[in-house]
């Protein structure tokens, strides 16, 4: 099924796509199907429409699974607990009622999109969620506010610096592809990148809060809101505790900037600034500062350590499944179609990054996949056209990788199962909310442009 209707094989294969995502879209939304039944009959439709060998169909959907859940599954897990701790301990608490004081009832969802833009910098897109995440359950339940007007904030600011702003992978690496400065670089995110999370944050989350109303999982809302102990642990502690990964990642990222590579000293720190490493210093961390400083047993931290995993079961098969589904759409040739029609038209190099890194995101579900290829796309046309600004380059192909998740990203499946909404629900929320961060994004680098 190399053609469809006597389109060229590139046209096919979108088409194909397109027709495998609403296939997923509609077998969960109307018919009920599991998430992950549903996940793996996409990824053998459109297996088989783009001519994929049998056995390299379903390779290519375990490695995907496997690829995905070897990183998520343990910083997930990491991550709950020290969640777990947070929430029991009375942390999450006082890390609530200290912002309710400083921004007040009424504000606290721009404290949220602050917090996550500042820890979101040096730490991956999923680390952060998991470590603010009982911040929103908690806020929320304190402030008798919706959980979307919250959350949102969170995503956006943790979602904007993951895709815009050095020393994030996928970022550094098109700085590199590119040939851009990162100092100039980082500049510019930060001043494109803080009113596009304003945008798609607090105003958003504000906005569709009003509209959809969601019913918290139980389970989830009691294991990140709910403390036992009348007595909070201190502000200053709590925040170190949570702070801590942010502060090994940090440690690594000057390390690989200011020594040398191959250096002792370096390879240390960036195995201890590493999110799985760094996330199990800062639990290990907790145990004392949040667990036997709080008059909790061994007993009792183990109890809440396994306890507080139950819950992530189901995401993790999910977030595996759309890992899956991600690397068949990759290895069926997805993303070199709509290169190889992009590399045709004719327009600014700036707008073509975001266009392409935008169609590829769409296709593949990966923003880092995205990034990359239409990093690797613009940079011959862009380095044979004189006056193109290299680092306005980055941020607009940053801000396309980010454009329209929806069901072939694991991340889509992460915040359904973490916001307990439907797959309709979470297209009109996270979905849209990723579009509204790279379409402001991209206005602000065309402002920038004329500026620069």
């Amino acid at each position: 099924m190399n053609s469809f209707l006597g389109l060229s094989h590139n046209a096919s294969l979108l088409v194909y796509t397109v027709v495998a995502i609403i296939g997923l879209i509609v077998l969960i939304a109307k018919f009920k199907i599991n998430p992950l039944v549903a996940l793996i009959l996409a990824s053998l439709f459109i297996g088989l429409c783009a001519g994929m060998d049998l056995s390299a169909i379903l390779k290519a959907f375990e490695t995907g699974v496997g690829g995905v859940l070897g990183f998520i599954a343990i910083v997930l897990g990491l991550g709950t607990m020290l969640g777990k701790m947070m929430a029991e301990s009375g942390g999450a608490e006082r890390i609530a009622q200290t912002l309710i004081r400083l921004f007040g009832e009424k504000n606290v969802h721009w404290a949220m999109m602050f917090v996550a833009f500042i820890v979101g910098i040096p730490v991956f897109f999923q680390v952060g969620l998991v470590l603010l995440i009982p911040l929103v359950f908690t806020l929320a339940k304190h402030t008798n506010t919706s959980l979307l007007k919250i959350g949102i904030p969170l995503t956006a600011g943790l979602s904007v610096v993951h895709g815009l702003v050095p020393p994030h992978p996928a970022a550094m690496l098109a700085v590199g592809i590119y040939g851009a400065d990162v100092g100039k670089t980082i500049f510019y995110s930060l001043l494109v990148g803080l009113p596009t999370a304003i945008i798609a944050g607090p105003l958003f989350g504000s906005f569709i809060s009003r509209r959809i109303q969601l019913s918290p999982s139980e389970e989830l809302a009691a294991q990140f809101s709910e403390s036992q102990h009348k007595e909070l642990p201190g502000f200053g502690i709590t925040v170190f505790t949570i702070l801590l990964p942010v502060i090994l990642m940090l440690c690594a990222t000057v390390a690989d900037v200011t020594l040398a590579e191959g250096s002792a000293v370096r390879t240390w720190i960036d195995f201890i600034g590493s999110p799985i490493v760094s996330l199990l210093i800062a639990l290990l961390f907790a145990f004392f500062s949040l667990g036997f400083a709080r008059g909790f047993s061994r007993d009792d931290i183990l109890k809440f350590t396994n306890e507080c995993l139950g819950p992530t079961a189901t995401i993790l098969i999910v977030i595996g499944a759309g890992g899956g589904f991600n690397k068949v759409l990759i290895e069926s040739g997805v993303g070199d179609a709509i290169a190889g029609m992009a590399t045709q038209s004719h327009i600014s190099p700036v707008l073509l990054s975001w266009l392409i890194a935008g169609l590829i995101r769409v296709a593949t579900g990966s923003a880092t996949v995205a990034m990359t290829t239409a990093a690797g796309i613009v940079a011959p046309i862009a380095a044979a056209m004189p006056g193109v600004n290299l680092e306005l380059l980055v941020l607009a192909t940053g801000a396309g990788s980010l454009i329209l998740s929806h069901v072939n990203d694991s991340g889509f499946w992460l915040i359904k199962e973490f916001f307990n909404m439907t797959v309709t629900q979470t297209l009109k929320t996270w979905t849209m909310m990723e579009t509204i961060l790279s379409v402001s994004a991209l206005i602000f680098i065309m402002l920038l442009d004329i500026v620069v």
